[in-house]
């Protein structure tokens, strides 16, 4: 198997759209998978559209070096082809002094020779600093090839390409010129969603454009050439449930709610919990032992959630029976009195508000500050998800105002959670927070959740 990672200089480097459209046409050369660098959903949810098979997301905040090996080679089971993409600029991370965090940190430990792509906007002989740069920076990164992208024409391409390829020994494997159609839809947390903006307008095309413009512009065979060859270990390997009763947890899964990574699918499993997914904007609540609700954008269907009011009654009729829920983000949102969006929120003229579920007393506002952190913490055994050390990530324009006797099972270190560092409201056996937590590296809090409805049921 062939295996390599696409960066970028820094964000808005056009790694996204690039990595999109190589994952794409290398799908005609073979089996492709791909994975995402960083605490992500949305990039993750394209790259799993093009290739046909769920990107996995690797983090070295969140998860251990042998978690990410693992990851990466079950992942890559029956796979050809191996593609990363990272996230933000190649040493970006947690921190300032180490590479936590980062893409770089994720090379290093897969061991994976690198593609850079830059920005090179108004630069030619000053493109090949940069990559003479980031090869100083750190020894131990690999950088084997370069793309350069937002080039004006011929001359432009030229110039930055020689000084490359004579100052820093490494081959331009690609120029993609400036053009206004490399540009994927944006929102005010990133890319709209796949499955969102799969049945809203031009996504699909717009892929194919990039897709077709790439393919013109970048050497796939030169590609090909610089990746690392791994053994294969065989098809995709199906996890084995675990004995005993098999439960049914039922999984929030629509426009609206989408924020998974595609472990929790492996993971729930594995302890023994067959995945029932329903649609908290289409469905009825399917009978199940416990739930999760997952983030996503559930402001931008607003009177699509409070339309379906058998659904927000079940729910809060099952949290106040015991049944357990575990919600994240957009979940808690979901699970408090009302959604509040406030007047100029996305050009609105008048101030929107719709009924939830009334789980948790109080309201959701939007907009709030912006919130883009990473999180860890300890949460108390008296909740859904046990006592546990955690680290996870948080990333919401919103704010959860919830009544002064709320109970919450987080104290947070790092990250703002809901409010003064306290996060994981608990209600009963239903538990909120804006931390997301990766099911790989917080196996063990998914695995007291699933005994705690396996105890309860």
């Amino acid at each position: 198997m062939k295996s390599l990672l696409i960066t970028g200089d820094r964000s808005g480097s056009g790694k996204t759209s690039i990595t999109l459209a190589l994952a794409a046409l290398l799908k005609n050369e073979g089996t492709v998978q791909t994975f995402k660098v960083g605490m992500d959903y949305i990039d993750p949810s394209y790259l799993s559209a093009v290739s046909g098979r769920p990107c996995r997301n690797l983090d070295n905040f969140v998860l251990s070096e042998g978690q990410i090996r693992n990851i990466f080679l079950q992942g890559s089971r029956g796979a050809d082809i191996a593609l990363v993409e990272g996230v933000r600029g190649l040493y970006e991370g947690a921190e300032a002094l180490d590479d936590s965090g980062s893409t770089a940190a994720i090379a290093k430990v897969l061991d994976l020779p690198v593609i850079l792509v830059i920005s090179a906007q108004s630069i030619t002989r000053s493109a090949a600093a940069i990559v003479k740069g980031f090869q100083a920076f750190d020894p131990e990164i690999r950088i084997a090839g370069v793309i350069l992208n937002q080039v004006k024409g011929g001359t432009h391409r030229e110039k930055a390409t020689r000084a490359i390829e004579c100052y820093c020994g490494v081959p331009v494997i690609g120029a993609i010129p400036r053009m206004e159609e490399m540009q994927l839809a944006m929102r005010h947390l990133g890319l709209v969603p796949y499955r969102e903006g799969a049945g809203r307008g031009d996504f699909n095309d717009r892929i194919r454009t990039i897709t077709d413009i790439i393919g013109k512009y970048v050497d796939l065979d030169r590609l090909l050439a610089l990746a690392k060859e791994i053994p294969s270990i065989g098809k995709e390997k199906v996890p084995e449930p675990a004995s005993g009763h098999n439960l049914r947890i039922g999984v929030a899964y629509d426009e609206a709610f989408n924020f998974y990574y595609a472990d929790l699918l492996d993971v729930l499993p594995s302890l023994g919990a067959t995945v029932v997914q329903f649609s908290p904007i289409h469905d009825r609540l399917p009978d199940a032992d416990g739930y999760i609700i997952g983030g996503g954008y559930p402001e931008l269907f607003v009177p699509e959630l409070e339309e379906n009011d058998r659904m927000r009654e079940a729910i809060r009729d099952v949290s106040r029976n015991g049944t357990p829920i575990y919600a994240e983000c957009g979940g808690l949102m979901y699970l408090t009195d009302t959604m509040v969006l406030r007047k100029g929120w996305q050009g609105q003229d008048t101030e929107i508000s719709g009924e939830m579920c009334g789980v948790f007393p109080g309201e959701t506002r939007m907009p709030a500050r912006r919130v883009v952190s990473y999180v860890e913490g300890t949460s108390v055994q008296d909740c859904p998800m046990g006592a546990a050390r955690f680290r996870g990530h948080e990333f919401h324009y919103s704010e959860v105002v919830l009544d002064p006797a709320t109970r919450y099972a987080y104290h947070l270190s790092r990250g703002i959670g809901i409010k003064d560092t306290l996060d994981g409201a608990v209600v009963s056996n239903t538990l909120g927070s804006y931390t997301h937590l990766h099911p790989v590296g917080s196996r063990d809090m998914f695995r007291n959740f699933v005994d705690h409805c396996r105890n309860i049921s």
